[in-house]
C-alpha cells in the first residue's frame, strides 16, 4: 500500500487462483473486493479510529464500469480517490489498474456514516473528514 499521486492513495494487490472463475478470468465480483481491500487499507492510513462502537462506514451505492477483464496470474494497482464529500457521507472514485497502467475497471461508491445503534446518518469523524480532504479531486 502507498500513497499515489497528490490525490489519490494506491493500494497493490496480488490476484490469488481462488479469484478465478470458470471463464479463466478474475470473477467480477472480486472486484468489490479489491476494492474493498484499498478502502480499509487508506482507512487504517488515517492513524485515528475511523469506526468506533458507535459509528462506521456502510456503502450505500457501488458502479463499477468493467473495461477489460484481469487474467491470472497478475498483480493490479487500487486506486482511490475523493469525488465528494459531504456531511455524512463521501463518494470514492475508483480505478482498478493493470501493472502496465492499463484500465480494468472505474466507478465509485458512496460510504455513509452511521450510528450503529439508530443507522442513521452520523456527520463523518474528524479525522476521516481530514483524510478525505487530502484525496479529494477538485474540479
Amino acid at each position: 500500500m502507498n500513497q499515489g499521486t497528490s490525490n489519490t492513495f494506491r493500494s497493490r494487490i496480488a490476484l490469488r487462483w481462488s479469484d478465478m472463475d470458470a471463464f479463466n478470468h478474475v470473477n467480477n465480483a472480486r472486484f468489490l473486493t479489491f476494492l474493498e481491500q484499498a478502502r480499509i487499507e487508506w482507512f487504517e492510513t488515517i492513524g485515528e479510529d475511523w469506526v468506533t462502537d458507535s459509528s462506521g462506514p456502510v456503502i450505500a451505492s457501488a458502479t463499477l464500469n468493467f473495461r477489460r477483464s484481469i487474467g491470472y496470474p497478475s498483480q493490479i494497482d487500487v486506486e482511490l480517490f475523493i469525488e465528494k464529500l459531504g456531511t455524512s457521507s463521501m463518494v470514492i472514485g475508483h480505478r482498478i489498474l493493470a501493472e502496465d497502467g492499463s484500465l480494468h475497471c472505474d466507478g465509485n461508491v458512496v460510504a455513509v456514516w452511521i450510528d450503529r445503534h439508530s443507522g442513521r446518518p452520523t456527520p463523518l469523524p474528524g479525522s476521516v473528514r481530514r483524510a478525505a480532504e487530502r484525496l479529494q479531486v477538485i474540479a
